[in-house]
């Protein structure tokens, strides 16, 4: 089973072909470039760059399968080659597309290409939850079906990205429960802003890891870990970063100059403590010690210690996105989780009425 998979749900513009769990081509472009001026994603910037590189990411993902017939080439090659997009999307058997959550105007260009392409060659749309994307992330395989990772349900699924911060129990393959989720900001998002506040740039999640591995004494400021005694399992974040405004504003310039490092350290060590203490209540409310992570956040080092610590400690196991491109946005991800919607015969019934949730939960 090939599936054709599209990714549009915020600022990058991806698509890919999976067999099974196996990714055998994968394309992304990243707008980072484009929204970096404007310390975050702007709707209407993003739904314009996807309308304009949706073709050719397409064209990239088809192309770049590599098979006894093609063989990767490179964006320039694949610009100027002359493309019979037919003959490629009869080795198609079904395309699968992001529906939700996500930016409104950005989830729409993905599924109308989508739709444009079934229509055109007869073909069943997947629809995938884009956080579904994320927890399946850790197990796609190149295309050799490396790595050999089976599953073990149940696993207690952690999603910590820009727009989600969730804690999932993941019971079976198509069957997740939330547990816990941030109330305000998710963990990236408050490390882009505490980056602005810091004046350090966009996007904050690499900046504040780069500069917090230089620091001996990861929490020097010792901020609060919002919720920590809730009997909850959801989180907060937006407090942090109040606390880390007012803290960089009673200062002068000097001093915030010289602490630049701790304060951005102790406030990621905050960040991912809140999390961490969060984790532990659910793993020991559940019993489940299992754990899979996936989001952009997860490929920060130091969050990823703490997660193996975590597992160390409840004598359980951990498992990452495989690859450093699998943790950000990406439609192979979307693709391993259309394999098993396909085999359980979810498929979108009435194209017509098929739109966007930006707002899409679990169910």
């Amino acid at each position: 089973m090939r599936i054709l998979s599209i990714e549009t749900s915020c600022d990058e513009t991806a698509a890919a072909v999976t067999e099974g769990r196996k990714v055998l081509s994968s394309s992304v472009y990243s707008q980072i470039l484009l929204h970096k001026k404007w310390g975050g994603v702007v709707p209407s910037i993003a739904k314009k760059a996807h309308q304009e590189r949706i073709d050719l990411v397409i064209k990239e993902a088809l192309v770049r399968v590599k098979n006894s017939k093609s063989e990767a080439r490179s964006t320039k090659q694949i610009k100027n080659s002359n493309f019979d997009i037919r003959a490629y999307m009869k080795n198609i058997d079904f395309i699968a597309v992001t529906y939700g959550p996500g930016l409104a105007i950005a989830l729409e260009v993905g599924i109308d290409k989508a739709k444009e392409l079934a229509k055109k060659y007869n073909k069943k749309i997947i629809p995938v939850n884009h956080m579904e994307g994320h927890i399946y992330s850790s197990f796609a395989q190149n295309s050799m079906s490396n790595p050999v990772r089976p599953f073990g349900f149940p696993y207690m699924a952690l999603l910590v990205s820009g727009g989600h911060t969730e804690i999932v129990l993941w019971e079976d393959y198509l069957k997740f429960k939330v547990l816990g989720e941030t109330v305000d900001d998710a963990a990236g998002e408050a490390l882009d802003k505490a980056s602005k506040i810091l004046g350090l740039g966009y996007p904050g999640g690499p900046v504040i890891e780069r500069i917090a591995q230089k620091v001996e004494n990861r929490d020097i400021f010792k901020f609060p870990r919002p919720m920590r005694r809730s009997n909850d399992l959801n989180l907060s974040f937006s407090g942090l970063k109040t606390s880390l405004y007012y803290l960089s504003k009673d200062s002068n310039s000097m001093f915030k100059v010289e602490k630049l490092n701790d304060l951005a350290s102790s406030f990621q060590e905050a960040v991912f403590e809140s999390i961490i203490i969060k984790l532990k209540k659910a793993i020991e409310q559940t019993g489940v010690k299992n754990i899979t992570v996936g989001g952009g956040v997860v490929a920060n080092q130091r969050f990823r210690n703490l997660l193996r610590g975590v597992a160390k400690e409840v004598n359980g196991t951990v498992v990452f996105p495989p690859y450093k491109y699998l943790c950000t946005d990406n439609a192979a991800m979307i693709g391993v989780v259309a394999h098993y919607k396909a085999q359980a015969g979810i498929f979108v019934k009435n194209m017509k009425s098929f739109e966007r949730e930006p707002r899409l939960s679990f169910i």
